[in-house]
Parts: structure tokens; C-alpha cells; sequence
């Protein structure tokens, strides 16, 4: 498919600057198999799935990853976003600096009245820099400072600063293992009290992970979709959560991927006879229509922006006629998009 089929007017009203009330979003339902759209709150999830269905969450947690340095002698004000750490014990990070014309090999940051300094040493992609830290301490002090002074990393399309409130809300209830530079959004719905109803109902939840990169919103800019690559991410999926899904399965149930992160991890660790598998890797998977999908037979997912790599799964997963209609009703019906807005359940 072409990237053109993917473009649509969304009015910037659109995409929420502030999240709901957990729990109190709107719920479009989309039936793959009678063609029909409903309007729902999040709450009604609970009426589309019963005993032995499983939810597959992604129970990364976002980091505090956006920085904000000085260069040593000018004292320019720099951005730095950490995206991934490459080596724990000499702590090199990727990261991507701002702006990034000032920022050279050999330059160091300062960070706040902190002990916290960086030493610029490579230079990946026109803004990508690899970076040491030079800190005297544990790993667990050094994250504490990262924790102290960074900024919860709202992604740029949420037009607004970032708020001390954005701490808790930009991240699952359920968030766990440390990682993840933007949250899992689909699964910032859910509260305890619809997870507890969901178990009493006799719903599973499988547990994966699969820490969420800046390639997930980075822009796509080639029309033909079989020649874009996407970065690769690490992900975890433990014997324990594949053999919840695969019994669920083997029974006919209902499998159902909480957001395009958890689909994309499941979707990447398949046996060969179409069961999941535990794994312990990176994914680079791009899923854009046609894809047959072997694992999920339903999806939670939010409102994506125009030419998005997750519109294209989503549209992948939903199919493209029937997601794009869904689209044009969401916009009528002025649904909320983006991280902070309103959820769509595909079945």
C-alpha cells in the first residue's frame, strides 16, 4: 500500500491535550463481521468478553526520558532524549540532542546543579548522539538522578508543557518493568475496579513487554510502505503469559492485543504452528495491510494520527475500507485522538 492512503484531515481540536478519567473514555466498537460501528464508554469492554479470554498488556513503564543539559562553557540550554541505554556498566545511551548543529564530539553537558555530566562520543544520525555519562554511584542512584531531573516525554504532537500531573497519567496502572520512552497508550484505560470486574468474569491477563521506542511516531517518508524500516525495540514474552494465550487459543477465545505495542510483540514471536512463543529479543516488524494475523483476534487500541505507522496496523488488524470509514465517523462524532484521547475496540 502506498503512504498517500493513510493521509486524512484531522482537525488539531481533535487530538486531546489532557487524558479522561481513567476508565471514562469513549469506546468505539468496530465488528469486523457485521460491518457495524457503536458508540460506548470504556466501561461497556466488560460486555464484549467473558470466561477464559485473555488480554494481552504491555506492562512497560516510561522513563522520565527528556533531559534538559547546558554545553559546557557557552551554557546553551540542550534537549536530550534518551532513547535506549547501550552499555549499563560503562552507561552509554542513544539519544537524540536538540539542537543539534551545537552539539559535537567532545562536547560536554551539565545538568542542573546535579553531579550529572555527558560526554558527547559519536555522532548516529543528524540529531541521534551516543552519549556517557560520566556519574560516581550504583545504577540505581544513577536512574534516581535520571528520575529527579527528567521530564515525563509527552510526544510533541500534545501542544502543551508537560505537567507534574503527566507523571502518573502517562503511564499504565499496570506499568512495571522500566524502559519505555513513550507509554502503551491503549492500556492507560484501564483501573483497577475494570480489571478486578474482568477477573471475576473469569478474563485472563497475560503480561508481555515491550519497551516502546521514538520509532513508533517517527514520520514515514516514502510512498511505497515495503521500503520503510522501522527501529527495532526490545521486547519480553515469558513462557507464562504464551501459555495463557495459547490455551485461550486452543479453545476458541478470545485473545485480545491492548494496544499496536502488545500486537506487534505477539506478532512477532509465532511458532510454526501458529502458537505464541516465549522470546527474549528486539522486533523491527512493520505491519501494514495486507498482514494475516496469527495470534490476536481483537484489539484495543486509540485514535492515531494521519499516516502513522500504528493506523496502518490498526487498519492491517481491522481492515483498510472498514477502518477508514471508522475514521471518518470518529472525526464526525469528534472523538479524541492520540495518547491522551479515546479508545477503539476492533473485534
Amino acid at each position: 500500500m502506498k503512504l498517500s492512503e493513510f493521509r486524512f484531515d484531522l482537525p488539531q481540536s481533535l487530538v486531546a491535550l489532557y487524558p479522561p478519567e481513567r476508565g471514562e473514555a469513549r469506546l468505539m466498537v468496530v465488528d469486523r463481521k457485521t460491518k457495524t460501528i457503536e458508540h460506548k464508554q470504556f466501561s461497556d469492554i466488560l460486555s464484549y468478553f467473558g470466561d477464559g479470554d485473555v488480554m494481552v498488556i504491555n506492562n512497560t513503564k516510561v522513563f522520565p526520558a527528556r533531559l534538559y543539559g547546558n554545553k559546557e562553557k557557552t551554557g546553551a540550554k540542550i534537549e536530550v532524549f534518551l532513547l535506549r541505554e547501550l552499555n549499563r556498566e560503562m552507561r552509554l545511551w542513544d539519544v537524540l540532542v536538540d539542537p543539534a548543529r551545537k552539539i559535537r564530539v567532545g562536547n560536554k553537558l551539565y545538568f542542573g546543579d546535579s553531579d550529572l555530566v555527558a560526554e558527547v562520543i559519536d555522532n548516529t544520525t543528524s540529531r541521534g548522539r551516543t552519549i556517557r555519562f560520566l556519574f560516581e554511584g550504583s545504577h540505581e542512584e544513577f536512574m534516581k538522578a535520571i528520575d529527579e531531573l527528567g521530564e515525563t516525554p509527552l510526544p510533541r504532537e500534545i501542544k502543551r508543557k508537560t505537567e507534574d500531573s503527566d507523571r502518573d497519567r502517562y503511564q499504565t496502572i499496570f506499568a512495571q518493568h522500566v524502559g519505555a520512552v513513550a507509554a502503551p497508550t491503549a492500556g492507560m484505560h484501564f483501573t483497577k475496579t475494570i480489571m478486578k470486574r474482568m477477573e471475576i468474569k473469569g478474563i485472563h491477563f497475560a503480561p508481555i513487554t515491550l519497551h516502546v521506542g521514538l520509532g513508533t511516531f517517527r514520520t514515514v517518508d516514502v510512498e511505497d510502505l515495503t521500503k520503510h524500516k522501522t527501529d527495532s525495540e526490545n521486547y519480553s514474552i515469558q513462557e507464562s503469559a504464551a501459555s495463557i494465550v495459547n490455551e485461550a487459543l486452543d479453545n476458541n477465545k478470545r485473545v485480545c492485543a491492548v494496544g499496536t505495542t502488545s500486537l506487534k510483540a505477539i506478532e512477532s514471536s509465532v511458532s510454526a504452528n501458529g502458537r505464541l512463543k516465549s522470546v527474549e529479543g528486539w522486533t523491527d516488524r512493520f505491519i501494514f495491510p495486507p498482514y494475516d494475523f496469527k495470534i490476536a483476534n481483537s484489539l484495543l487500541t486509540n485514535f492515531h494520527l494521519p499516516e502513522s505507522i500504528l493506523i496502518m496496523m490498526t487498519s492491517a488488524f481491522g481492515g483498510y475500507d472498514l477502518i477508514k470509514q471508522a475514521y471518518e465517523v470518529a472525526i464526525q462524532e469528534k472523538y479524541k485522538f492520540f495518547s491522551y484521547g479515546d479508545a477503539m475496540l476492533i473485534l
